[in-house]
């Protein structure tokens, strides 16, 4: 959510940043109805006085003032009644407006409609050339009995997955490790709830933008995580910080869902997109200083880097662009890791900076030290590791003509010191 104040103020930059992201708003009707509703408040405001001083020279009144006096007080509460409707109905206007209000993008971020202007900003890694031919993820699964696909989806339905044995250790193991990493970092590592209900949802920003992505249960008008950083960005929400708090670290844990609603027929197969999967994601609250938060926005990329690096895996950093990085973003970059058998880098990381847009949405602020203002925060967000998607460029990558599976050194302590893992270890 943006201010309103600053989008009066900033018209013609505002119209350019919706312009950036693709976003058809009308900035011009949407002041001339933040206008007229303050209007509306003002005559309001002046008739419910009115009102008030009315009634209450009722009692001093004499008898012949009063019924004057009370037709007159009826009148104007007539009057004000059918204000106060007419305000409440340009106020929900209003609201859902600026609900679907994205955040400006960041001057440095490349400008384009959709991913194909997205621009590979450094490739980490050389793809490994394989002296034999590769198994793709699933293969190997069903090589070393590492999965029950088929039965779990007679259960589960389609994109679900079910790992076992020393695939399923290794997902705990990749977890762990990134937890542990995230800690010695400084982070809080926190497990969340998977279950929210509607206000963060508004808050975080996938309201109202994407409520076919959102399992809801109606019966207990409960809805589904996609992220721990839906819950992490209204564990604070209506607090006043201090400034001497900030920032906040939080590493979340927790089982994510998504529909997936606009993925039918595309990377389906196995383990690539399902929809539970378990995520560690790194949030951040700072202070409202694009210089302080943009500093974290290239730690928390960093962290990731580090995290694909540990994992050996070939990646590159790809910053988004403009109409691809969705409505709550300033920045983003994403991280993408060599998939052998496709040919092709894919996501594994999502980094974003978004500023101030969604304290506005969680009333999240701090009492600045130096003036003693209150100011809304700066929040970030980051996927620590997600699974099982990136078990697909790990299993593909350091596996072995046998269909054993390598263990990068930084893993194996995780791992009870296993340097490989499969049937024939």
């Amino acid at each position: 959510m943006l201010d309103i104040k600053f989008i009066v103020e900033n018209q013609k930059e505002v119209e350019e940043g919706l312009a950036k992201k693709g976003c058809t708003i009308n900035i011009e009707d949407l002041i001339k109805l933040y206008k007229d509703i303050n209007k509306l408040k003002t005559s309001s405001q002046s008739l419910s006085e009115e009102k008030n001083r009315l009634s209450n020279s009722i009692k001093s009144a004499s008898a012949e003032e009063r019924p004057e006096i009370i037709a007159k007080s009826k009148s104007i509460g007539e009057e004000l009644k059918v204000q106060q409707e007419a305000l409440a109905a340009e106020q929900a206007k209003f609201d859902e407006i600026m609900w679907r209000m994205p955040n400006l993008p960041s001057k440095e971020s490349p400008l384009g409609p959709d991913d194909s202007a997205n621009v590979v900003r450094r490739k980490v890694g050389t793809p490994r050339t394989f002296d034999f031919t590769p198994r793709d993820h699933v293969e190997l699964m069903e090589l070393n009995d590492w999965s029950e696909m088929e039965r779990i989806a007679k259960v589960c339905g389609s994109r679900t997955y079910a790992i076992k044995n020393d695939l399923a250790r290794l997902e705990l193991a990749i977890h762990m490790m990134v937890l542990d990493k995230l800690r010695d970092n400084g982070f809080t590592v926190i497990t969340v709830p998977s279950i929210s209900k509607e206000k963060p949802l508004y808050g975080q920003g996938y309201l109202p933008f994407a409520r076919d992505e959102i399992y809801y249960m109606p019966a207990d008008d409960i809805y589904l995580s996609g992220t721990a950083e839906l819950i992490l960005n209204s564990l604070r929400a209506d607090e006043i910080l201090q400034e001497n708090e900030l920032p906040i670290l939080y590493a979340g844990f927790s089982p994510c869902f998504r529909r997936e609603a606009g993925a039918a027929g595309k990377d389906t197969r196995g383990l690539t997109r399902v929809h539970q999967f378990m995520k560690t994601e790194q949030f951040v609250i700072c202070k409202n200083d694009i210089n302080e938060s943009e500093k974290w926005h290239q730690k928390l990329l960093a962290i990731s880097e580090e995290v694909l690096q540990d994992l050996e895996l070939p990646y590159q950093v790809l910053e988004v662009c403009t109409g691809d990085m969705g409505a709550p973003k300033y920045r983003q970059y994403d991280l993408e890791a060599w998939v052998p058998t496709q040919n092709c880098y894919r996501e594994t990381h999502s980094c974003s900076n978004v500023t101030d847009w969604q304290a506005r949405r969680t009333n999240l602020r701090y009492r600045d030290n130096a003036d003693g203002r209150v100011k809304f925060a700066h929040t970030l967000n980051n996927t620590g590791i997600a699974t099982p998607r990136a078990l697909v460029p790990f299993l593909e990558n350091h596996q072995n003509a046998d269909g054993s599976v390598n263990i990068p050194l930084k893993l194996q302590p995780y791992m009870g010191g296993k340097t490989k893992i499969g049937k024939n270890i």
